[in-house]
């Protein structure tokens, strides 16, 4: 499977003349074709598998305390997951774009983020400028991957050891026709061995991690034209900083 350098690579082929981006463009279809087939002919069944497991379990309430029928589903779960963050990663560069005002975005996107860790200790901020730009974005593909670093900035608060509490909090604003979006947690860091690999895919250090969440964002971002970069200190907390290029004929 390419890795997100391999692609890094192949753009840049593809930009040295027509031909070679034609040619190229088709083998990166073909290859996309292949796995969105691949995905959902696993898919089906495994629909069915799960709707089987409910039907014994309304027919046979017994099973419920069977040893280890609750990880079976925990497994199931987990291909279920892992098939649909495959297809986001595949489809990551195929965008819908409308023009959205991004302050009104990012203050609905912080907000649906904020009610669901209500119940935690987390204290969440943000600072979102007044005067951001409407841009053309994929609000549906460029929301996953703002709440995937989210969601991860509230995984390592929550794993992190320090006596502090917990915070995340994101900013917004514009500079030279650049949208800037920060992430920043005080969580538990990144060791610096594994800052290199964190976006390449189904590279994971979480016990139930599928390993695309993060080059979910990466492809989603680099669609848009933009950048993702990481800094951590390991015990200190981490941020990612996403730069997203204004469209000049947006303004």
């Amino acid at each position: 499977m390419f890795h997100s350098t391999d692609y890094d690579k192949l753009q840049q082929i593809m930009q040295e003349s027509p031909e070679k981006s034609e040619l190229l463009s088709r083998l990166l279809e073909s290859h996309r074709m292949d796995i969105s087939t691949i995905s959902h002919e696993i898919r089906n069944p495994l629909t069915l598998v799960y709707s089987t497991l409910q039907l014994i379990e309304s027919q046979h309430p017994e099973v419920l305390s069977f040893d280890h029928w609750s990880e079976l589903h925990q497994d199931i779960e987990y291909m279920t997951q892992l098939l649909e963050e495959l297809s986001s990663y595949n489809n990551g560069e195929r965008l819908n774009t409308r023009l959205t005002d991004m302050n009104t975005y990012l203050k609905v996107l912080s907000l649906s983020f904020a009610s669901s860790i209500i119940d935690t200790d987390i204290e969440f901020s943000s600072e979102i400028r007044p005067d951001l730009p409407s841009m053309l974005i994929d609000p549906v593909k460029l929301k996953q991957a703002l709440l995937n670093l989210l969601r991860n900035a509230r995984d390592a608060v929550l794993n992190s050891d320090a006596s502090s509490r917990p915070s995340i909090r994101l900013t917004a604003c514009t500079e030279k026709m650049v949208l800037k979006i920060t992430i920043s947690d005080t969580g538990c860091g990144i060791p610096a061995d594994e800052i290199s690999s964190i976006f390449e895919p189904f590279i994971t250090h979480k016990p139930d991690g599928t390993g695309l969440g993060l080059p979910i964002t990466r492809r989603v971002i680099q669609a848009h034209g933009g950048s993702v970069k990481v800094s951590s200190v390991p015990g200190d907390g981490t941020e990612f900083t996403i730069l997203l290029p204004v469209q000049e004929n947006t303004q």
